[in-house]
């Protein structure tokens, strides 16, 4: 059997040269799939432990994305994955909100499982009634205390779509508050705007956000029916990036588990691996991955050579 000559990342060294590149002309922008840049050229592994929703925020908030990793429970990983898409969001879409018959008990409940601190009260039909904030909640003791006795209803700070953040930051500013509604022109809600929010896209130019604003965020996932339940709800949670995290990717059920996420969703992307060969590459992209993840092995934990 011939054994051929094989190099690992160890054995390799990048010889520097003469250069009139100063760091400050670096351009360090790139893209992790076709949709989806990053100004800094930096994923966490998604490996257990690694990655939790404060080091994914920290992550995004620096230009880069973090991998939830999936040794977590199916809600504990939607969860994580809801948190780091309405921490820094310009306009929160779709507010988590409540209605005048809910109660403190309700408020709470919500504000522990979202960690927000203010919630749009809206009727049957969507539109805007008041809004509860810390504030309200501080003056009610009984946890059955009605969101109707609790909330502000009079004089809202509303703002109506289009919503033009220097408009939004004079109207907080003048009237002292941290939140303002946005709603269209049938006084529906369809967003809340927070001072936080303003002031975070401020202090990080460079994060990595959606379309919509929001802190990107990717997620590990597996093969097999489990991994594809485990898929559908990281989609509906507003994932950014799904990872197939698998030792061995040139196999048949990582190959199908791209395909039926692929068919699932056309929005999210999903990263597939790890491989080692053009052909197992080819493979996973044959499949519909919109990234493939190159390299095994080897470390003092990762032993899959």
């Amino acid at each position: 059997m011939e054994i051929r000559e094989a190099l690992t990342f160890d054995d390799v060294l990048l010889v520097p040269g003469a250069s009139e590149v100063l760091p400050a002309m670096a351009n360090t922008r790139t893209f992790v799939t076709k949709n989806i840049p990053l100004n800094i050229p930096l994923l966490s592994s998604a490996m257990d432990t690694v990655t939790e929703a404060r080091m994914a925020i920290a992550m995004a908030q620096a230009g880069g994305m973090g991998i939830l990793h999936r040794n977590l429970s199916l809600e504990e990983q939607q969860q994580q994955v809801r948190r780091v898409k309405r921490f820094e969001s310009g306009i929160v879409y779709n507010p988590i909100t409540l209605i005048p018959t809910q109660t403190l008990g309700d408020a709470k409940a919500l504000q522990a499982k979202y960690r927000v601190t203010g919630f749009p009260v809206i009727d049957d039909k969507g539109c805007v009634l008041g809004i509860v904030t810390n504030r309200d909640m501080r003056f009610a003791s009984a946890d059955d205390t009605p969101v109707s006795e609790m909330m502000t209803g009079d004089n809202l700070a509303i703002l109506r779509e289009p919503a033009d953040l220097k408009i939004a930051k004079a109207m907080m500013h003048a009237r002292r508050i941290e939140k303002l509604l946005v709603v269209n022109k049938h006084n529906k809600l369809t967003g809340l705007l927070t001072i936080k929010d303003i002031e975070q896209s401020v202090l990080n130019p460079d994060a990595c956000k959606d379309t919509k604003g929001r802190l990107r965020v990717g997620a590990a996932s597996t093969v097999g029916d489990n991994g594809f339940e485990r898929s559908e709800q990281l989609i509906d949670a507003g994932v950014d990036l799904l990872v197939i995290d698998t030792a061995h990717g040139h196999s048949g059920s990582v190959a199908r588990a791209v395909e039926r996420i692929k068919k699932a969703s056309n929005f999210v992307q999903v990263v597939a691996g790890n491989v080692a060969t053009a052909e197992a590459t080819r493979a996973l992209i044959d499949a519909g991955a919109d990234a493939v993840k190159v390299g095994i092995g080897p470390g003092s934990i990762c032993t899959t050579r």
